[in-house]
C-alpha cells in the first residue's frame, strides 16, 4: 500500500482491492473506527479525496488519494525523561520498544518518573515529536521485553481492537522449575483477585478465562529447569505467572508465586510481537533481545 504523510494528513492511494469502496466502508468495516472517535473526524472535517471534501459515500477509484488527518500536535501525558529505550521498530503510527526489568510500563501516581512511558516520552521530545504516549498493552515491572505503543489516536483505536481480537500475536520466553515431559499443552484455567493477598492472582472457577499456550524449548536436568515458549489467547494480569504456577512449575525467580530466588526477578521475557499493520498492510514482527545486564536467559538459549 502506497502511503504518505503531509502535515497533518496521512495519505494513502487507494489500492485496487478497495476499488468502488466509500469513505464510509473504510472508515467503518476496514478500519472498525470507534463511533466517538468517527464523529470527531466528520467534525473536524478530517477527510478528503483527491485534496478535496466529500461525501463519505463517495464511491472510490483505485490510485485516489484518499487522506486523513491524523496527526496533531499533543501533550506527552507524562514527564520525559531519558532512559535510553531501545527501538525494535518504528513508523508514523506505532512504536516497538523493548522494556527492561525493574521499571513500570507507565507512571501509577501522576508525576511518576522511571517508566518506560517516560523514556518514550523524552524519545519523541528528542525528534521534536509530539505524541501522547499510548501504550496498547503492559507488562509487569518486573518483566522485560517487547510493548507496542501508539502514536496517534486512530492508531490507539485500531491497535486496540487488534489486540482484543487476539490478532496482536504476543510470543513469551519463561525459564521454569522442573522438567516439563510434554512437547506442548494448553492451559485453559479462569483468573481471579486472590482475596488473601492484595497483589496475587489464582485460578479461580469465578475468575476471568485465561488461555496460555506452551511449547517446551529445551529441559535442562541439571538444573531442574525448562525453557518454554508462551503465547497468549488471553492478556489477564500475571496470567502465565499463575498458570504455571497453578501446575506444579513456577517461574524461577517468581517468589510471588512460588518460585526459588535465584534471581532477582521472574525469568520471563516478552519475544516477539507479530501482527499486520492497520495502514500498511504488511507484516510486522519484532524480536527483543535479552536486555539484562547479566541475561539471565543467555546460557538457557
Amino acid at each position: 500500500m502506497q502511503t504518505n504523510q503531509s502535515g497533518k494528513w496521512f495519505q494513502l492511494h487507494i489500492p485496487h482491492n478497495w476499488n468502488n469502496f466509500t469513505i464510509d466502508n473504510i472508515l467503518k468495516e476496514e478500519w472498525k473506527v470507534p463511533k466517538k472517535l468517527l464523529h470527531e473526524i466528520r467534525m473536524d472535517k478530517g477527510v478528503r479525496l483527491n485534496g478535496e471534501y466529500v461525501n463519505w459515500n463517495t464511491a472510490l477509484k483505485t490510485n485516489d488519494l484518499f487522506e486523513i488527518a491524523i496527526y496533531q500536535d499533543e501533550d506527552y501525558g507524562v514527564v520525559p525523561q531519558d532512559l535510553s529505550i531501545e527501538v525494535l521498530y518504528e513508523d508514523d503510527h506505532l512504536i516497538i520498544v523493548n522494556k527492561p526489568a525493574g521499571i513500570d510500563t507507565h507512571p501509577n501516581i501522576d508525576g511518576q518518573k522511571g517508566t518506560l512511558a517516560n523514556g518514550v516520552a523524552y524519545y519523541f521530545q528528542e525528534k521534536n515529536e509530539c505524541h501522547r504516549v499510548r501504550h496498547i498493552h503492559r507488562l509487569d515491572r518486573d518483566t522485560s521485553g517487547a510493548i507496542l505503543f501508539a502514536k496517534h489516536s486512530l492508531s490507539h483505536a485500531i491497535l486496540d481492537r487488534l489486540l482484543n481480537e487476539r490478532k496482536i500475536k504476543r510470543t513469551y520466553y519463561a525459564l521454569v522449575q522442573g522438567l516439563i515431559k510434554k512437547p506442548s499443552f494448553v492451559i485453559d484455567n479462569p483468573i481471579g483477585r486472590d482475596r488473601h493477598h492484595s497483589t496475587r492472582r489464582r485460578v479461580s472457577t469465578s475468575g476471568q478465562t485465561a488461555i496460555t499456550r506452551v511449547t517446551v524449548l529445551n529441559v535442562f536436568p541439571k538444573e531442574k529447569y525448562s525453557l518454554i515458549e508462551c503465547s497468549l489467547d488471553t492478556g489477564r494480569t500475571h496470567q502465565i505467572r499463575v498458570h504455571l504456577s497453578s501446575i506444579g512449575h513456577p517461574l524461577v525467580g517468581d517468589t510471588l508465586y512460588g518460585g526459588k530466588p535465584v534471581f532477582n526477578r521472574q525469568a520471563l521475557h516478552a519475544r516477539k510481537l507479530a501482527f499486520v499493520h492497520p495502514f500498511l498492510g504488511k507484516k510486522v514482527e519484532c524480536i527483543a533481545p535479552f536486555n539484562d545486564e547479566s541475561s539471565i536467559f543467555e546460557k538457557f538459549t
